[in-house]
């Protein structure tokens, strides 16, 4: 066991406030200090506010401390391993690789019925008829979120991955380091080695406020905290995953160099190590106990700040989990006591079709309203066309509704009503036009020619993801359409202070400061511009793709969708879709008005031709480099760097916990592959530079 230094010593930790000296002003040794003691005092303020839920610093200042260790290792270049910042976020990966756990992470057995818990506890006294010991029970909540094993070595964080199939999952390391609740190095006398399995998740309280942001930018909220939380931590940007308000409830050691008599000891000894439990925990004597702890959950489950879908109930002596053992699928020693579905009966009264910002078309059912879990419901969303169709929902019908993930209602079943459905328009209700069918899903072709569509594209073009103007949030810009001032992206960079300042709320130094901020977006990058347009199926990552391929905003609105198919990852379906949105009439005259104010900076690559004509496909993670910049290194030598192998690839780079389909593919096409150093070998050999 080691023991990391105490930090309540810490003139960070002691005073909070102190001032900093300019960065200018430190030689390297002192920078080299004071980020230390800022790394200790971070992770302190980490452990008080998300371990033991007693902040003793404001957000605002333990900004300032962040933002100066950011400044101190990256001014004098200093080690960031094990460090807060590097909760950032790292360079967007290819691909999720997959890793196997240190040992198997299994499922629970469940029920939602108290005779099949009883059964379960018969098993187990049956089982351990001849041990001498007391069977007592630890009770836990079931998180509803997304199950990960996180390894630390050393006290240092070290990978993380999604339970997967039990066996193996998806490597999260990067997505993981993000989140605060995640120490990158662990408090007090911490063990060797430490696999723990947590519960990632999205609290309902930053879920709901992360929705709202969604929605004011355009998109598509999450039906769930659960879903945002996996479709999340999927995620291939770790930067993404770093602005998005995830945390982690950890609640069992999956191996260890420390030893555990009771699993209850385990909920102790986590905090002490800076990892997060919950406190919503019990220790009973008997399977009544256990039965009367679920109903006592079920009864506060609305009063929690996180979702839970029920109750586990472990024997709590760990000699006794060990005589029990397990089956291939779950443990003998564990049971999940589920809540009921929360759902309720009503009428649907009408169906409205809602225009996203891509052009999206989505049905929702107005309904009476129906107490759903303590929660009155009176719309719920019925997807998509086929979705209506599948169901054989109507006006008039009554309906099943359910929370799905307790969060966003959906209607789950028709219980009586006509033989028909809902005919869905072929008309767009916002504009008129021809409705477009792809797959399930229905889209408004019209873009910035329907009105939802273009409210909903200025509103995208000035987020944090696109040109960030941060001035103009969601009410911002719907007081400005009300107002007539806008239509179109192209209309605020014509507003005046004398426009602004007659708006209510608004001032002639809040107008000044709007417009100084439209003003710094005239020159934009390239890939920031491109993922301003909102173009559908485009987001940063293939925005920044476009810009490195074609250098020019008018090479990437004329290339064909043969062109665009030359962009890495850009399949046929992509390159329709830019295609389609740059043809659209009513998108093109709005661009042209757009890039008479605005003017897309070229992106500058210096190429040489050393590798010019060979494909190159990554794997695992390198020693000397990131996988992106190795990429970027290829390409620019004139060398294409793809995600997937196929017959054109030329050779497959293998690092670091490679993952087992594109080696498989490598064999199957005869593609060579190439270790780390026989990859330096190569590019030594055709001269390139590192």
């Amino acid at each position: 066991m080691e023991r990391e230094q105490d930090p309540t010593d810490n003139q960070y930790v002691r005073d909070p406030d102190t001032e900093f000296e300019p960065v200018e002003q430190l030689d390297e040794s002192a920078a080299r200090e004071q980020a230390q003691t800022l790394r200790e005092a971070i992770r302190y303020h980490d452990y008080r506010y998300y371990v033991e839920a007693d902040p003793v610093i404001g957000d605002r200042r333990y900004d300032a401390l962040f933002e100066r260790l950011l400044a101190l290792e990256t001014e004098f270049d200093l080690d960031t391993e094990g460090s807060p910042t590097q909760r950032v976020g790292a360079e967007p990966l290819d691909e999720l690789e997959t890793v196997e756990h240190v040992d198997v992470m299994r499922s629970l057995d469940q029920s939602g019925d108290a005779e099949d818990v009883r059964e379960f506890d018969e098993r187990v006294r049956s089982d351990l008829a001849d041990w001498n010991g007391e069977i007592e029970y630890f009770c836990e909540p079931k998180f509803d979120g997304l199950s990960v094993e996180i390894v630390y070595e050393d006290g240092i964080y070290q990978r993380a991955a999604t339970r997967g199939d039990g066996e193996r999952g998806d490597d999260v390391t990067e997505q993981v380091r993000t989140i605060p609740a995640v120490p990158e190095r662990l408090r007090g006398e911490y063990p060797d080695f430490l696999a723990v399995r947590g519960e990632a998740l999205m609290p309902r309280e930053a879920f709901q406020q992360h929705n709202r942001e969604r929605v004011e930018a355009g998109k598509e909220p999450f039906a769930n905290p659960r879903n945002a939380a996996a479709g999340t931590l999927r995620q291939l940007d770790p930067r993404v995953v770093a602005e998005r308000p995830l945390t982690v409830y950890f609640f069992d050691v999956i191996d260890s160099t420390a030893t555990f008599d009771r699993t209850s000891e385990i909920y102790d000894r986590l905090p002490e190590w800076g990892l997060r439990v919950t406190d919503r925990v019990e220790l009973v004597d008997d399977i009544e106990g256990a039965i009367s702890y679920r109903d006592e959950m079920l009864a506060e489950r609305d009063d929690l700040d996180f979702d839970i879908d029920g109750t586990v109930i472990s024997v709590d002596d760990r000699d006794a989990c060990e005589r029990l053992g397990a089956t291939a699928r779950a443990p003998r020693w564990a049971f999940a006591y589920k809540f009921p579905a929360r759902s309720g009966e009503t009428t649907v009264r009408d169906i409205i079709v809602q225009v996203g910002r891509t052009g999206r078309l989505t049905p929702v059912a107005l309904l009476d309203p129906v107490d759903v879990g303590g929660v009155t419901v009176s719309r719920a969303s019925l997807h998509n066309p086929e979705e209506i169709a599948r169901l054989g929902v109507g006006i008039g019908d009554t309906v099943r509704v359910e929370r799905a993930g307790d969060v966003i209602p959906d209607v789950s079943e028709v219980l009586d009503g006509d033989d028909g459905h809902f005919e869905f328009p072929d008309r767009c209700p916002e504009c008129g036009s021809e409705v477009q069918r792809d797959g399930p899903l229905a889209f408004c072709p019209a873009g910035f020619g329907c009105p939802a569509q273009r409210e909903q594209a200025i509103e995208h073009y000035a987020t944090r993801d696109a040109l960030d103007i941060e001035g103009l949030g969601g009410q911002r810009v719907e007081q400005l359409i009300s107002a007539g001032l806008v239509e179109e992206p192209a209309d605020l960079y014509e507003l005046t202070v004398e426009e602004l300042a007659e708006l209510e709320g608004w001032g002639e130094r809040s107008a000044e400061n709007l417009l100084a901020e439209i003003d710094d977006t005239r020159e934009p990058p390239l890939a920031e511009f491109l993922t301003a347009l909102g173009i559908p199926d485009v987001g940063q990552t293939t925005a920044r793709a476009l810009a490195a391929e074609f250098e020019r905003f008018e090479a990437v609105r004329e290339a064909s969708a043969e062109q665009l198919q030359t962009v890495p990852d850009v399949g046929p379906k992509v390159a329709a879709s830019i295609r389609a949105f740059f043809e659209n009439e009513e998108t093109a005259a709005a661009l042209d008005r757009l890039l008479e104010h605005v003017e897309p900076q070229e992106t500058e690559i210096e190429r040489g031709d050393a590798l010019d004509g060979e494909t190159f496909v990554f794997t695992g993670s390198l020693d000397e480099m990131t996988r992106s910049e190795a990429q970027d290194l290829v390409e620019s030598h004139g060398g294409n760097a793809t995600g997937s192998v196929s017959g054109n690839t030329d050779y497959l780079v293998v690092g670091e916990n490679p993952g087992q389909t594109k080696r498989d593919d490598a064999d199957a096409e005869g593609v060579p592959t190439l270790t780390e150093t026989e990859l330096y070998d190569l590019l030594d050999d055709r001269g390139v530079e590192r």
